[in-house]
């Protein structure tokens, strides 16, 4: 009984806590990007930086990026517009406090003045990292994470994105895991947003398939969630949500299929960019504060944690989520099975969680997560509740039991599939 009387207060507790964000999310000075977009795009920035007086950038990038010959265009062009430039590209694919420690001595050993992040959502989450710490100089990565902890300009970010899922061009957010604890959390403020974004598709033509549907997969991530938590959004981040959903919904399967389609890419990158700005302000849920404990304790990318956790956690969610859902497969045009002619919004919500497990099995994404051990379960539970209570506006809160209840049918729904997949 007590149990039941300290949940029920929390849940409250979360929903009172909502209430007033809500009203401090209306008062905050929301803004975007500046966006330069198309075929080439990514020529046109180094003019960008020049004619805003900066003279030498930190280019924060990852290692395969290099390797892989696509920042030559940029480098070239800045060469060209006699801008220098110092290349930072020592970044995992879930950045830690450590690799940001080395990025800020980089930056103001060199005396750069502002940043390119040019990749996926792990370089710019270091970039901002790095600007923030930049900013303030005497607190660790560990204490500027959750919300609104910085709160003094970072030097300007220009973000080129290299995939199309993240979002991080168009958020306030930056996640960086501890490198000795392997706790992965965010760091929340306005002053992270960048100033620019260059969404250029050819960027992403030489992603390899499985990157193209983890990544596609989490900037779906972004939408839905935001599109279902719904509490802190404005029209505009609906409008974003719903712009996103439909484009992912015409497009990734096609550039996962034909990753030389620009068509297609740019879609995705667009998607991206929208779903990114809905969530900054709209909020994500449970799907990434399990996914985000998943990620960083086992070292699993983050797209592919949101890819298979999504349906489940919506599901999990159950009548709460139907009437968004149900807008969701109304944006998409989606055929609905009626045969007694009743469209419900359960059964467009059904619809649209059949489309997004079937498109999830379409790239080859496996159904339940295979990596949780048994003797993690109190501390995924732990770090997601930390996570996401009471700041996440889901659709339904879950206390710590429940969470950990839905953690351990993920294992269960695991064992089941590996043991027909073993028959």
């Amino acid at each position: 009984m007590k149990a039941n009387v300290k949940s029920v207060l929390m849940k409250k507790y979360c929903r009172v806590y909502q209430a007033g964000a809500k009203l401090l999310m209306a008062a905050l000075p929301w803004r975007s990007p500046k966006m330069l977009s198309g075929s080439g795009a990514v020529k046109k920035l180094p003019e960008a930086v020049r004619d805003r007086g900066f003279h030498k950038v930190l280019i924060v990038t990852g290692p395969k990026i290099r390797a892989r010959g696509l920042l030559n265009e940029l480098l070239e062009e800045m060469k060209e517009k006699k801008l220098k430039y110092v290349i930072f590209d020592g970044i995992s694919q879930n950045p830690t406090d450590e690799e940001v420690e080395n990025g800020v001595g980089i930056f103001l050993g060199e005396k750069c003045d502002c940043m390119i992040a040019f990749g996926g959502g792990s370089v710019m989450d270091c970039a901002k990292g790095i600007g923030a710490r930049v900013a303030r100089p005497k607190k660790a990565i560990r204490n500027l994470q959750g919300l609104f902890r910085v709160l003094r300009p970072i030097p300007v970010i220009f973000a080129v994105p290299t995939t199309s899922g993240s979002g991080s061009e168009a958020t306030i957010a930056a996640v960086i895991t501890e490198a000795q604890t392997h706790h992965k959390a965010s760091i929340n403020d306005l002053q992270l947003m960048p100033r620019f974004a260059v969404l250029d598709p050819c960027l992403t033509v030489g992603l390899p398939p499985q990157v193209t549907a983890q990544t596609g997969m989490d900037a779906l991530c972004h939408a839905v969630e935001a599109y279902t938590n719904d509490t802190y959004n404005s029209d505009f981040e609906r409008l974003m949500c719903s712009k996103a959903v439909r484009l992912i919904h015409e497009s990734l399967l096609t550039a996962y299929e034909d990753g030389t389609n620009l068509q297609a890419r740019q879609d995705m990158q667009e998607a991206a960019f929208h779903a990114g700005r809905a969530f900054t302000r709209g909020s994500v849920g449970y799907v990434h504060a399990i996914g985000h404990a998943l990620s960083g304790l086992y070292g699993v990318p983050h797209g592919l944690v949101m890819a298979i956790l999504l349906p489940h956690v919506m599901r999990a969610y159950g009548s709460s989520v139907y009437d968004k859902l149900a807008d969701l497969c109304d944006i998409c045009a989606m055929e609905v099975d009626t045969p007694d002619g009743m469209i419900s919004a359960e059964v467009r919500a059904e619809t649209f969680l059949q489309w997004m497990e079937e498109l999830k099995e379409k790239l080859g994404i496996p159904k339940y997560p295979d990596m949780i051990r048994e003797e993690d379960v109190n501390q995924i539970v732990k770090w997601a509740q930390k996570e996401a209570n009471p700041v996440y506006p889901v659709p339904e809160i879950w206390d710590a039991q429940e969470m950990k209840e839905f953690v351990l049918a993920m294992m269960e729904g695991a064992r089941l599939e590996g043991a027909e997949k073993n028959e």
